[in-house]
């Protein structure tokens, strides 16, 4: 898709971000088209890019299709910048600390004065209620909204393997910020949306809400769940592979039994039905345990891709740079590394008229474009020295 194609084309979002949840919005709305300009503190730039550790990818990852404004939001001049790209900017995004724009005099209200059809969007921790001026992180509300209960083995909270809460967050924040769009065009006002962390993993742990409820029993944790499938389970191959293998019909039951040579399975009458199988676990497991313990893990992933079956081979994140539907065309988009090299990451998970959303602009340099958007902005090329010089803006 060309630029001019995309959805989201001709939208300005000015975007006030750092570490996952605010830059996962803006990265969304880049993609989809928006003219998305990340203002950042100079001369530092977003804290985020010098994360070490597993915090090394936040910042190439969620900071593709996106301008760079490096700016001293203390200044006169930087402060006066911004309030000038606020005033014909469609949609504001941030996620900082409550009330650290408005200390700067740019909170809802006062930005709604010039503009008010400016959507802005608070990304969180919490909204409304006893908890909503706390501070909060993704493991923060994973810990206290029962998700890393749920993950880990009794006894042993385990956190998601990734940024769960704030990836999902920055999609409410979409989703809210294109419904208050769609009203603008009816009514001409924007709105103040909020997304949060915590009622973001309320949503991942619903089920297990209504469960406990439902049944009058506690949900327990996952890895000692009663399982809803006789077969839901991972297995060990014999050349010290993984796969995970899932039966979840009686149909699949019996396709099972005949690509994998077990007639006394199918014949068996106590497993024939999933409730069945389910309370037969017991004597079931351990002939399908077998099963697979003498196959390698080539010869599963064939058999039961052949026979149709919900399969899986167990991966690492590295291993699936060499998946062929992560290799297929699309599905990951290259951006540039600080140090130049290349690296691919996973192009949001759409299609539009079977086309996935690619890349415009690769992931920027702190300041990279602050010239062209004080210049967009109404700035002459001397002012903008003059803001330069005096530390204003970021002189790249």
């Amino acid at each position: 898709m060309i630029a001019g194609d995309l959805p989201l084309a001709g939208l300005r979002v000015v975007e006030f971000s750092h570490m996952v949840m605010g830059p996962s919005a803006g990265m969304i709305l880049g993609d989809l088209g928006a003219d998305v300009i990340k203002v950042e503190p100079w001369p530092g730039g977003d804290k985020t890019r010098q994360l070490p550790g597993a915090g090394a990818g936040f910042f190439p990852v969620f900071n593709r299709n996106k301008r760079s404004l490096a700016v001293d939001l203390k200044s006169p001049g930087g402060i006066a910048l911004v309030r000038r790209l606020l005033a014909t900017a469609d949609v504001l995004t941030e996620n900082f600390r409550t009330g650290a724009l408005d200390d700067l005099g740019l909170g809802h209200a006062a930005l709604s004065v010039d503009n008010p059809g400016l959507i802005y969007c608070s990304l969180k921790g919490f909204l409304a209620g006893p908890y909503e001026t706390r501070t909060a992180l993704d493991e923060v509300v994973q810990m206290m909204g029962g998700l890393a209960y749920m993950t880990g083995p009794p006894g042993r909270p385990l956190r998601a393997g990734s940024s769960v809460n704030d990836i999902m967050g920055g999609m409410f924040a979409v989703i809210g910020i294109l419904a208050a769009l769609a009203e603008r065009a009816r009514s001409g006002r924007g709105r103040h949306v909020r997304s949060a962390l915590f009622e973001n993993n309320l949503l991942l742990v619903a089920q297990h809400m209504a469960q406990s409820v439902i049944t009058g029993r506690p949900a327990p944790p996952m890895p000692v769940r009663v399982s809803a499938w006789g077969v839901y389970d991972v297995f060990d191959s014999a050349d010290g592979g993984q796969v995970f293998v899932g039966i979840v019909s009686d149909g699949q039951w019996q396709t099972f039994c005949r690509r994998f040579g077990r007639p006394d399975l199918a014949a068996d009458p106590d497993l024939a039905t999933n409730p069945g199988r389910v309370a037969g676990r017991a004597r079931m497991m351990p002939a399908l345990k077998a099963l697979f313990g003498a196959m390698t893990r080539a010869e599963i992933l064939a058999a039961c891709e052949a026979a149709g079956l919900p399969f899986a081979p167990i991966n690492r994140p590295e291993d699936l740079y060499d998946d062929p539907q992560v290799r297929a065309p699309g599905a990951l988009v290259e951006v540039t590394l600080p140090d130049g090299r290349p690296l691919g990451v996973p192009a949001l998970p759409l299609e539009m008229d079977g086309e996935r959303l690619g890349l415009r602009l690769d992931v920027p340099k702190v300041g990279e474009h602050s010239r062209a958007i004080a210049r967009e902005a109404g700035y002459s090329d001397a002012e903008i020295e003059a803001l330069v010089r005096n530390g204003a803006i970021g002189p790249a």
